[in-house]
Parts: C-alpha cells; structure tokens; sequence
C-alpha cells in the first residue's frame, strides 16, 4: 500500500484534503490518505483517518509520501527535514480547475488551491503554497517555502525570496524585464497591501500603498 499524508490539522490543512482526496481518487494503486501531526487527539478528522506522525511511520507501506499543509514557512522546513530523514517522498496537491499556461516550473510539495492561475515562464521553488483565487504573472521567479494566501495577485516580473508570507488579498504591482520588483526572503506582506516597491528582506509592509509596519507606528499612522 502506498500511504499519503496531509501534514496538518487546521483550517488550510482541512481545505486540502479535499483536494487531495480528489486528486488521487483517479489513480489505480492500492493507497491510503491520512492527516498527520504529531499529537493526533482522535482517530479521524472530517472522515479521514488521523495519525500521530510515529504511528503512522509505522504502519506498513511500499512508499509514503506527504505534503506540508501549514502555513508557517520555516515550520514547513523543518517538517520537510524531518520526513527525508525517514525517507518520506512529497507530492503536489493540485485542483482540477487550476490554469496553468505555458513553461511553469514547480519544484516538489506544492499545494495548488480551487482557482488558482500561473501563467506563462515562471519559476517556482519547493513547498509552494497557493490559496483559493491567487494569481502568479508572467515571468515570475518564487522561491522556496513561500506562501500566499487567498487572493493573492502578482503580477509580471516579480521576484518573491525564500520564506515570504503574502497575505490575503494583497496586489504586487509588475516589474519590469531585468528589473523585477523583489520580496525579500521571509518578509511579510499585510493582508490587502499594495505593493508598488522592493520590499526588503525580513520586514512587514501593510497598507496602500504597502509601508513597513514600523514606520507607521513610528510616524503615528
């Protein structure tokens, strides 16, 4: 039996299951899908079976296999570290209905959400995630453990670094060719934010247009 595991048991963790459920309901092999976290309180969850992570280690399987269903970037990582130590694979969760154009590179483990769009010559880094409505343009470079909540929209020629949370709502503004407009690695972008500039690495900009948070506490904002 190949076992596949959603990792998590929150809210997006419960939004992908579906997905996933749906995903592999095609396939021919004997399977087995399954929440996982490490303290699991009750044998299933939304009619799936539940499993604390070394329970369900060892069960018997010919492969297993995961995707990281929890929001928090570096969380993710070290999860990721955790399952290649025990030899567990990762697989893409993707809805039926997502657009995807053409020449869209996605490294392992993304989760692709109902209504997302990626267009054409993009560049995706590992354990992507993409909520419901969000949108990556053209020419897009993404790196790894980037996360975008519901109705994300970034436009052309953007360059977002590792670990950047961009919240709901937001809007990138396009760069240019050879000029990309950049996220920062784990920077912050505020739900609703409307990013027209760089954002530097590590920092928090909200508003309209998108500011570092500190500097509007400072200016009294």
């Amino acid at each position: 039996m190949i076992r596949y595991a959603i990792f998590g048991a929150g809210g997006f963790a419960r939004s992908v299951m579906p997905v996933a459920r749906q995903q592999l309901a095609a396939s021919s092999e004997l399977y087995d899908l399954a929440f996982v976290v490490d303290n699991a309180s009750s044998a299933e969850l939304n009619g799936q079976p539940l499993y604390a992570y070394d329970a369900w280690l060892a069960l018997p399987a010919a492969a297993r296999f995961a995707n990281i269903a929890i929001a928090d970037g570096e969380v993710r990582r070290r999860l990721v570290e955790r399952c290649r130590a025990n030899g567990i694979k990762f697989f893409q969760v993707q809805a039926a209905n997502v657009v995807q154009w053409d020449d869209v590179v996605i490294g392992e483990g993304a989760i692709l959400c109902p209504f997302v769009t990626l267009t054409s010559n993009i560049r995706i880094g590992r354990h992507f995630h993409a909520n419901h409505y969000s949108c990556v343009g053209h020419d897009c470079v993404i790196g790894d453990f980037v996360t975008f909540a519901p109705g994300v929209h970034c436009n052309g020629n953007v360059h977002i670094e590792d670990h950047a949370y961009i919240g709901a709502g937001a809007v990138i503004r396009q760069g240019q060719p050879g000029a990309p407009l950049i996220i920062g690695r784990g920077a912050t972008v505020g739900m609703g934010a409307v990013v027209t500039k760089r954002v530097a690495a590590g920092v928090t900009v909200v508003g309209n247009p998108a500011r570092e948070l500190h500097s509007q506490r400072q200016s009294g904002a």
